[in-house]
């Protein structure tokens, strides 16, 4: 039955086909690993980590019950665990008093688990309500999404994956783009992944805005867009992949604001145009900025967007475009900068969560329709960049070899031969880089995955197992913003508030089940220092306040201090 398996009657039942799930049975333990964990229970159920469970997510019959899967998945995403492989190392036995349980499964089971949910359920779209039901929760935050792309490194050999520029390693590597959609705080919504990576625009066109426009409550009617012809349905926000006058105005055909940052930014404003400017950032912050605002009219678009700069100390311009003519330049600069809110939040993933990780080795076939970028455009690319580096090089050793000569007197034979010898191998790669070019414009750009030679297709990777897990992640992310937002009130620093929490997850805490009474006690050990006892107190009264019933029982969540606990005279 495996170590520390105490309930040997119901584990026998389940094998033999007669027990649907083990029902969560604590046991008064004291001193319990890491049972700090258990105080993020209430903020996970009030994210959804059950709803809508049962009705996507099919599980089999067994000692170990969906309920029970799903919690022991986040609470191992919130001890940092951050893949399946790594449970293995856990205490088994502490980590599955803390669900209830003897004991979590072992982690051949755990895939066995994963992999049925994903072939029988239906992960996607347990995935999407949820993202519907965040959006509902919180209507106003949802009016304003952030886009990004976030290129997933594959290392793998399974399958040759296109290669893409990742930023942050300044290298060009095999992997798939993750497009994240969050709110204006930086909790996400929901996540596309691409293996063929045809763009941010192509893929806000196709899956993105469309998704959005189904699930975003209270839009304006149609009536009301009617009345004001500067009200929009939601606003999206992008960085400069996305600027394209083309895309706002499409956009703006089905009333949604663009955001994003102007390429191409050639002139220079007057320094007298900018006047100085309380923002007001969506953390609540306050600072000052130098803003000025200018009309923009794309001509061939026949559309007028609003151009907002910033004036850095350096004297440098930072240039936002956008269609929202609504609101004036103080909330539109708070809206565009507020982007590092997303990116700390990829970053905190990567970091904390590992995102990046695999969950699955299988690959999934992809579609022959789909456009990828045709391999012998991208070759005569390739060609035409090397011919005119080499030409460039030819041009330079040219002109110093001119100037030369001006300065001193030459050697007439040497300098004759020489000078004819780089003005030959100029004008034949100027001839050969010109047939590239011509061959390049009547070569198609991107062709369908069908017509690709057989030595360069690929295949996708399996997407329902991550997203599954990644799904459990946003949950488990969604849940530690929650209860560090909580600790904000009473905690002056934002990042000391989420440290507090991580250190609330890894303490140990005492497990006192009071059937009598109906209360399931957990009393944490203290914390470092006294201070942050006065925090965990504090939240403590919160929790308590929701009334919470552990999942599965009748037994309500009471959260305690270790120290609130002992007489003032036994105190040392």
């Amino acid at each position: 039955m495996g170590l520390g398996c105490t309930r040997e009657q119901e584990r026998v039942e389940a094998a033999l086909g007669g027990l649907n799930e083990a029902v969560p049975a604590f046991v008064p333990d004291q001193d319990v690993k890491s049972a700090g964990v258990l105080f993020a229970l209430p903020a996970l159920l009030l994210n959804g980590l059950l709803k809508y469970a049962n009705n996507y997510l099919s599980f089999p019959k067994g000692y170990y019950g969906l309920q029970s899967f799903l919690l022991l998945l986040s609470f191992a995403a919130l001890l940092r665990i951050k893949s399946l492989e790594a449970i293995r190392y856990c205490e088994a036995g502490e980590l599955g008093k803390a669900i209830g349980l003897d004991r979590i499964p072992e982690i051949r089971t755990l895939r066995k688990k994963v992999k049925y949910i994903t072939n029988h359920g239906e992960p996607e779209q347990w995935s999407k309500e949820l993202s519907k039901y965040w959006m509902e929760e919180d209507p106003e935050l949802a009016g304003i999404l952030y886009v990004d792309g976030h290129v997933r490194v594959y290392s793998g050999s399974k399958t040759p994956l296109p290669k893409r520029y990742v930023s942050r390693q300044k290298l060009c590597l095999r992997g798939l783009t993750d497009y994240w959609v969050n709110d204006a705080v930086g909790k996400p919504f929901f996540v596309v992944s691409k293996a063929v990576n045809s763009g941010l625009l192509s893929v806000m066109r196709e899956q993105i805005i469309p998704r959005l426009l189904r699930d975003i409550p209270k839009q304006p009617t149609g009536e009301e867009l009617k009345a004001n012809r500067h009200l929009y349905r939601f606003g999206v926000v992008f960085d400069r992949e996305g600027y394209s006058p083309e895309f706002f105005k499409e956009m703006w055909e089905k009333r949604i604001a663009c955001y994003t940052y102007k390429k191409y930014v050639n002139d220079v404003w007057p320094e007298s145009e900018f006047i100085e400017k309380e923002v007001v950032l969506n953390n609540g912050e306050v600072v000052k900025m130098k803003l000025a605002e200018r009309g923009v009219y794309f001509r061939k678009q026949d559309l007028w967007v609003r151009e907002i700069r910033k004036l850095t100390d350096t004297g440098h311009q930072t240039s936002i475009i956008t269609t929202d003519f609504m609101n004036n330049a103080e909330v539109l600069a708070a809206r565009m900068f507020s982007r590092w809110s997303q990116e700390n939040f990829l970053k905190y993933m990567m970091e904390h969560y590992g995102i990046d990780r695999l969950i699955e080795y299988e690959q999934e076939a992809i579609s022959e329709t789909t456009k990828v970028v045709n391999p012998r455009y991208r070759e005569l690319e390739s060609q035409i960049k090397t011919k005119s580096t080499l030409l460039n090089r030819q041009r330079v050793k040219y002109g110093a070899l001119v100037l030369k000569a001006e300065g001193e007197e030459p050697d007439i034979r040497k300098y004759v031969q020489e000078k004819a010898t780089i003005r030959e191998s100029i004008d034949t790669l100027e001839k050969e880089i010109e047939q590239l070019k011509a061959t390049k414009k009547n070569t198609e750009k991107h062709i369908e995955f069908s017509k690709l030679p057989e030595d360069k297709k690929f295949q996708d990777l399996k997407k329902s197992g991550k997203q599954f897990v990644d799904t459990i992640k946003m949950i488990a992310y969604r849940a530690e913003t929650a209860m560090a937002n909580t600790l904000q009130e009473y905690i002056s620093k934002k990042d000391e508030a989420r440290s507090l929490v991580r250190q609330i997850f890894m303490t140990d805490a005492d497990i006192m089940p009071d059937e009598k009474n109906g209360v399931l006690r957990i009393t944490i050990h203290n914390m470092t220092n006294p201070r942050n006892n006065r925090y965990v107190q504090q939240l403590c009264d919160v929790l308590n306040s929701s009334e919470t019933l552990f999942p599965g029982t009748n037994l309500r969540l009471v959260y305690n201090l270790v120290s609130n606990q002992i007489p003032p005279d036994q105190e040392f």
